[in-house]
């Protein structure tokens, strides 16, 4: 990534005129539903110091008689609702509802750096845990201590009672961001580390900057 790809006011503006991340939630295996919210209705998260307390109650959702209350997995205004399937049968996976989320100043610094950072997903479903050279320099320097090289052994993947080393293989730089705790279980695809080459760390902390400066 060169700095003259990364538009400031295009990807600022982006969040400006619609600063809310968009949840879709989705059937959590195939059963007949009933909603329990209609458009506009405010919903909140999971939330208390543990987690402990469920979200609102968003639909239903019946297999082999027994019924099943899902709850929303985070804050805000439900924006759909497919009517349609209301009391119908789905299939695992089908669109349910979509919650509006407003975006905090974090979240909004977050996505924005998902958009600029090398993003290095997790190869498989497992669970992840950093080498033991790299977590060892992480606890002594921090993250951005570090710079790493494709090839380099970054990352143990756990899986069915077998440690494999996961290689680096994109661009190299600094490690800017980590989004997993060692010993999470991770989906395949998600997002394990953001890199960012050194000569564009300048770029990237302008970013972090502005919108630190021009959002309350």
């Amino acid at each position: 990534m060169s700095s003259d790809t990364i538009h400031f006011d295009e990807i600022l503006g982006k969040y400006r005129s619609d600063p809310y991340d968009y949840v879709d939630m989705c059937a959590v295996h195939a059963g007949e539903v009933r909603f329990l919210v209609e458009e506009g209705a405010e919903v909140q998260g999971v939330s208390g110091e543990w987690q402990h307390i469920p979200g609102s109650p968003i639909y239903e959702i019946t297999r082999e008689r027994n019924p099943k209350v899902i709850t929303s997995k985070t804050n805000g205004t439900v924006s759909f609702v497919n009517r349609d399937l209301d009391g119908k049968f789905v299939e695992a996976g089908t669109k349910l509802i979509t919650i509006r989320h407003p975006l905090k100043k974090k979240e909004i610094i977050e996505a924005i750096l998902q958009e600029v950072l090398y993003l290095f997903p997790a190869p498989e479903r497992a669970r992840y845990y950093f080498s033991m050279d790299i977590q060892s320099r992480i606890d002594q320097k921090g993250a951005r201590s570090i710079v790493i090289q494709p090839g380099d052994e970054i990352i143990t993947m756990s899986l069915m009672k077998r440690d494999t080393p996961v290689y680096y293989d994109g661009d190299p730089g600094i490690l800017h961001s980590i989004y997993f705790s060692p010993g999470d279980s991770i989906d395949q695809g998600v997002p394990l580390l953001g890199v960012c080459p050194e000569e564009k760390l300048s770029v990237v902390q302008k970013i972090i900057t502005r919108v630190k400066a021009e959002w309350e």
